[in-house]
């Protein structure tokens, strides 16, 4: 069975209601079958509070979050990070720093990647990518 990690923007459509796709998958799977990270739930915390309203829109990342276990950035994402890093390193490819981060903690967990930007995370050797919203 398949573990997937929805990214930020994922979840950013959700919690906006432009994913129709996303969220007909999503609601098709079991909550076991989705994790979320503590670099997306940070992502999305930061981007709650930079908006009016703010108290609500951490309650609403809370709320979505809720059914779905978050795992945290270890020592095994660790070693991943650090040959995921050096291999895009020495490609001249390197992908933005919290991308790699999540990266990682897909790698080390054996969880594909649900994501729209495939042409950053395609780069990362071992990482399994998905984009629910292509066609």
């Amino acid at each position: 069975m398949s573990r997937y990690l929805l990214d930020t923007n994922n979840w950013i459509r959700l919690l906006k209601r432009r994913a129709d796709a996303v969220r007909h998958r999503l609601d098709s799977l079991d909550a076991g079958s989705v994790v979320v990270c503590s670099i997306v739930k940070a992502e999305l915390l930061h981007g709650a509070r930079k908006y009016s309203d703010s108290e609500a829109r951490v309650a609403a990342v809370a709320q979505i979050l809720r059914p779905y276990a978050s795992l945290p950035f270890d020592d095994s994402a660790a070693e991943h990070y650090a040959a995921i890093r050096h291999d895009l390193e020495q490609r001249g490819a390197l992908i933005g720093p919290n991308d790699l981060l999540i990266a990682a903690i897909c790698r080390a967990n054996s969880l594909t990647l649900v994501t729209t930007n495939t042409d950053e995370f395609s780069r990362v050797p071992g990482l399994a990518v998905e984009d629910w919203l292509a066609a």
